[in-house]
């Protein structure tokens, strides 16, 4: 063997084998050839109404699953009356950028202990997305999640989060003084308890209702709850930086067997 054969042959093991020692420097190339994937199913939440303005209002995220006509999200961004008299509607916005189009939905079922909402559209399907087993999820699994944390403030322009699945945790603890709870503490105390996903990522309003997937596969495991389960879990304390929490897709998959 030459000697040039034997340097190339050596820069290709040595290649390899950073590649093994650096993981993330895959899942990187993993992540970047999922995000078209995922963008083209996930939409925003919102309102339209034609006399106001902005005619249509952002509120949070929500992404496509089973037949291309189902929206999953939060339950507490889907309104919970609408202005009938000015023909206000709950819907989808879809677009990139500044071109944003509205998409009537009905709401088909409404979840608010685990804080999810199943809306419906009418007409072509968009591509939708599958659910993981979110039970065999495992801490310090790599995950992503994408939606608009921005909402339409400068157009509706999707990003992309990288996280950890730092713990499996209960939706909320008793906190160590009593005056400490609220209400809402109380009512969530009393109901069943169930685990929540803690992430390393930092989500905002907008993401409310985005999905949290898996960089390979896009399949995904969970809800991103930028609000509702913040407020249960960190009331008693100064809110840290840096922590978003999601919803188990099990939970979707019950939403989904509802009529």
């Amino acid at each position: 063997m030459q000697l040039r054969q034997v340097i190339a042959a050596g820069r290709a093991v040595l290649a390899a084998a950073i590649v093994a020692m650096l993981p993330g420097i895959a899942g990187a190339a993993d992540l970047s050839a999922m995000v078209p994937t995922i963008k083209r199913s996930v939409v925003g939440v919102g309102t339209f109404e034609r006399t106001r303005s902005p005619a249509t209002v952002f509120v949070g995220t929500g992404f496509i699953v089973g037949d291309g006509l189902s929206v999953i999200t939060n339950a507490h961004v889907v309104p919970e009356a609408v202005d009938q008299a000015h023909m206000e509607q709950i819907g989808i916005v879809t677009g990139d950028g500044e071109m944003v189009r509205f998409r009537p939905a009905q709401l088909v079922a409404r979840d608010p202990e685990h804080d999810l909402a199943h809306l419906r559209l009418s007409g072509p399907p968009l591509p939708a997305l599958a659910l993981a087993d979110s039970d065999t999820a495992l801490e310090g699994q790599a995950l992503a999640f994408t939606g608009y944390p921005l909402g339409m403030v400068l157009g509706l322009h999707a990003a992309t989060h990288r996280a950890t699945l730092a713990a499996i945790t209960p939706i909320a603890m008793p906190s160590i003084s009593s005056r400490k709870l609220d209400v809402r503490q109380l009512v969530q105390l009393q109901r069943t308890p169930f685990n929540i996903f803690q992430l390393d990522g930092t989500a905002y309003p907008g993401n409310s209702g985005s999905p949290l997937y898996d960089p390979e596969s896009g399949k995904v495991w969970g809800v991103i709850n930028a609000v509702f389960v913040k407020g249960l879990k960190e009331n008693a304390i100064s809110s840290p930086s840096g922590i978003t929490y999601a919803i188990p897709a099990r939970y979707v998959k019950d939403l989904m067997q509802r009529k």
